[in-house]
């Protein structure tokens, strides 16, 4: 299977998973334009899969829908998405070109907000959304700390090797915080340098890996007596949870200036 990731908008991106014949799962669509552009290449849609409801991440389905009527579209069952869809909860379970879709319930950024693993032949991909960044999570715009913990706690227990495809091109602005959060985290720094060459060649940062998120992402080491001490240090109170920890971190990065 062939990943790439289609810059979309300021700082989205449009994920696509395809076979060999160039059949594509189109993830987050947020614009039609970097899909149409990438089927003149080959490429041909047989599924969309959603996250969550946001625009930048659903806008393009229906010019999609409209280019290829009948294409199947998943997603979570939420009223704000404004065309039919088949809607799908935790523990759903789909085969696609296939590739088996399994369906994680992720609420956090938002009340509704799912995640898929994809798994075949012994690779993984997690197409996240806005919950789990690379470096980083989303804000949580509807949920609560409790309920973004345990999203982010199920996704890290996936296997090491799967690939964290996240919805925006985050990870140096993410890595500016985390750095400041762990300043001798030597995995997070060379994490850094890596992304930094990368976005320096015009390549995406991403996908990472869940085993390069659980050494360097704050938000899913709160467990830690580092990432505990710097949360007690910024905010002047020692946090009585991983769930205080992350509320912390949240509130913190949301104020962040580099």
């Amino acid at each position: 299977m062939h990943l790439q990731a289609l810059p979309s908008r300021q700082d989205n991106y449009i994920w696509t998973l395809s076979d060999d014949a160039g059949n594509a799962i189109i993830v987050d669509p947020g614009e039609s334009a970097p899909v149409l552009d990438a089927a003149r290449s080959g490429l041909k849609p047989v599924a969309i899969l959603l996250t969550h409801h946001h625009h930048d991440h659903i806008d393009g389905t229906a010019a999609l829908l409209a280019q290829w009527p009948g294409l199947p579209v998943h997603g979570p069952e939420d009223a704000r998405i404004p065309f039919a869809l088949d809607p799908l909860g935790d523990g759903d379970r789909l085969e696609l070109l296939g590739t088996s879709v399994h369906v994680l319930s992720v609420p956090g950024h938002t009340l509704s907000h799912i995640a898929f693993h994809l798994t075949r032949d012994g690779d993984g991909w997690l197409f996240c959304g806005d919950t789990l960044f690379s470096l980083g999570c989303g804000r949580l715009f509807e949920g609560t700390p409790d309920q973004m913990h345990a999203s982010l706690m199920r996704l890290a227990a996936l296997p090491d090797d799967t690939a964290v495809c996240c919805g925006h091109e985050y990870t140096l602005s993410n890595a500016a915080f985390a750095r400041a959060v762990e300043p001798d985290n030597a995995a997070l720094r060379d994490r850094t340098e890596e992304a930094k060459a990368m976005r320096q060649s015009g390549q995406p940062s991403v996908p990472s890996t869940l085993a390069e998120e659980r050494r360097c992402n704050p938000f899913l080491r709160c467990g830690t007596a580092g990432v505990k001490a710097a949360v007690e240090a910024w905010s002047g109170t020692a946090p009585r949870s991983d769930i205080e920890t992350l509320a912390a971190l949240r509130r913190w990065k949301d104020g962040f200036v580099a």
